[in-house]
């Protein structure tokens, strides 16, 4: 690895270059003096501008993303999948953000539009939408780095010290400011963040970073079918997460330098990351999930949603007496595009027509009316009508649920008018033969499409 300073990575003078990486704490009027609800905010949050890329389609959602990109997918209850990521940032100290989309982006910028334009601009505050407009030429985004470069003259309006790179398609609590004191102090030209999973766990399904005792990467394998692992720490291996650390002129050098490569497909796993291998100071900064993060009082969380399977456990978990995402603290909110609604209203009681939930998470706008519901989550304005029974379900946005159903481990997707009397994931054989979809571990999956119901209109 080369030891010298290269030109792309000379940064500016900041704070941390005479102090501790811990610049100073900021905590919030009203909160306790114990320090649990105080925040890590550095110079280094401030000087940094964050891109997310948030053009995926997410495939292994199925029907899921027909309609919607991966980030706008909703989640756990009244949340986009996009709302954590810009809630991190946000909570993180920084407050100039950069939203690429391309695929189907229609439901993800009106939820960004409705949600997150409260920013001050006089502050040099912002949520932008960066949409492949071909800026550079006649092309659509070709891969991430593409995506970049076709933005760039925008990027350097905004003359970051920093770039934080970010996914847009994952659920998780991350406290951005020790990364980027991480990257500082290790004078590193590049900084990947990466979860500690199995080797079983990451074999042929996440890229894995290779790294050596210091931390300092040396390899990158594209979901491998045997990774190789952490060095000292037999059957662990350190996952990508997606997220970067980039000094500002070495990000422009890369992406120029991609563009101009006729044989390149333009994206940072399969190209920008590669190339710079061995070349410049690239380092590994270790997410812990589950845990409190280094330098940070932020209790971490970590999940990957991409297959139905992974979105209805990590949505079940939250209806759970103590889950790990703890959508109730104070200290790390998470932010999203709320609509007006009334309270959630249960109704009738007698023995067999009672309105109830039980372990369940029910979202405003919500009727149940003489239903019962057990372990399952409601998003907003859903209703279901007397002598049905949702069990382990997740319910999104306007569902209706007509008499006498039965839902069982299912996804119903956002505007479904289930049917009375239907029954989903009661019989796998049934639930195929009508065109649902059903997934390895058993949950079923319902949209208005499966059932001919015309909510999207194309002609």
């Amino acid at each position: 690895m080369n030891d010298k300073p290269n030109k792309a990575s000379a940064t500016s003078k900041t704070a941390l270059e005479n102090g501790s990486s811990q610049e100073h704490w900021s905590e919030d009027p009203g909160r306790d003096s114990v320090g649990n609800d105080m925040r890590f905010i550095s110079r280094l949050s401030r000087s940094t501008l964050a891109l997310i890329l948030a053009g995926g389609q997410g495939s292994r959602l199925h029907e899921l993303t027909t309609w919607r990109a991966k980030p706008a997918v909703p989640f756990g209850g009244k949340f986009r999948i996009i709302d954590f990521v810009l809630s991190n940032c946000i909570n993180s100290g920084i407050r100039r953000v950069g939203v690429i989309t391309q695929y189907k982006s229609h439901s993800l910028v009106a939820h960004i539009v409705g949600g997150w334009s409260g920013f001050k601009a006089e502050f040099g505050e912002f949520v932008e939408i960066l949409p492949a407009s071909m800026r550079t030429g006649s092309e659509w985004y070709k891969g991430t780095a593409d995506a970049l470069y076709q933005n760039l003259d925008i990027i350097r309006t905004h003359r970051p010290e920093y770039v934080l790179v970010l996914g847009g398609d994952h659920i998780y609590k991350m406290d951005y400011g020790p990364m980027l004191a991480h990257h500082k102090q290790q004078s590193a030209d590049l900084t990947v963040s990466c979860i500690e999973v199995s080797a079983e766990e990451a074999a042929n399904t996440f890229g894995v970073v290779v790294v050596d005792e210091n931390d300092a990467i040396i390899g990158f394998e594209e979901k491998p079918a045997v990774p190789t692992e952490i060095p000292g720490q037999p059957g662990r291996v350190l996952a990508s997460m997606g997220n970067y650390v980039f000094n500002t002129g070495f990000l422009y050098e890369q992406l120029i330098r991609d563009k101009d490569d006729p044989d390149s497909s333009h994206d940072f796993g399969h190209d920008i990351l590669p190339h710079v291998l061995g070349k410049y100071r690239l380092g590994a900064y270790r997410f812990d999930a589950g845990g409190l993060q280094k330098d940070s009082p932020v209790k971490s969380y970590w999940r990957d949603v991409g297959t139905l399977d992974a979105f209805w456990e990590a949505n079940m978990e939250l209806v759970t007496l103590s889950p790990e995402l703890d959508l109730y603290d104070k200290s790390w909110p998470i932010y999203t595009s709320q609509m007006q609604l009334p309270s959630a209203k249960f109704v009738h009681d007698d023995d067999d027509r009672r309105g109830m939930a039980i372990n369940c998470i029910v979202s405003g706008g919500c009727l149940i009316s003489g239903a019962s519901l057990h372990r399952s989550l409601l998003f907003s304005n859903v209703h279901v009508r007397s002598y049905s029974s949702i069990e382990d379900s997740i319910l999104l946005p306007d569902v209706t649920v007509g008499r006498n159903c039965v839902v069982k481990r299912a996804i119903l997707d956002r505007g479904l008018s289930l049917p009375e009397g239907t029954e989903v994931g009661v019989n796998r054989e049934e639930d195929l033969a009508r065109g649902f979809r059903v997934t390895p571990n058993g949950v079923t999956l319902v949209t208005p499409d499966h059932l001919n119901q015309s909510v999207h209109q194309v002609r």
